[in-house]
């Protein structure tokens, strides 16, 4: 269920889910945190979120870069987001990757740097790298601007 990511691009707090849907803000809590929903509260949360109960329930939300968010963001976003990815269609997929992989070298360097100041410096380096692409990943949530390949091209591609 994506109901994060639906309440986010919606730029709902979780509080406010709550109180449009009738429901309590620890359910919500649950429900975002993995917990299985009852039909009664999905069709609660769908109605206020304005989706039916296959969004709700879809793992992936597909955004399409010719959709009004990509559109209406700012061009400086935009740039943002296409000079860190180095890609003019940035996937959350890449985003997760780089944001591993900064984490890893980072704490691996961080370790190396009891023996050396250098590498030290550098295990910071990687990880302020890594928290800022999991602000680039928060800021694509936020503004719906991930694109993701169907199954079908990844097949193929």
């Amino acid at each position: 269920m994506n109901l994060k990511q639906l309440r986010l691009s919606r730029q709902l707090s979780q509080e406010q889910l709550a109180q449009m849907s009738g429901l309590n803000v620890r359910t919500v809590q649950r429900i975002e945190s993995g917990a299985n929903a009852s039909l009664e509260s999905q069709k609660c949360l769908a109605a206020a979120l304005d989706v039916d109960l296959a969004t709700l329930n879809q793992e992936k939300v597909m955004i399409d870069k010719s959709s009004d968010n990509w559109k209406n963001l700012p061009l400086f976003l935009k740039l943002w987001f296409v000079f860190h990815f180095l890609q003019p269609r940035p996937t959350r997929s890449s985003a997760q990757n780089v944001e591993r992989l900064c984490h890893l070298c980072g704490y691996l360097f961080c370790l190396m740097g009891i023996v050396n100041e250098a590498a030290l410096v550098g295990g910071l380096l990687m990880l302020s790298t890594g928290y800022l692409f999991t602000l680039l990943k928060y800021q694509g949530d936020k503004y719906q601007i991930w694109y993701e390949r169907s199954d079908k091209a990844h097949a193929e591609g």
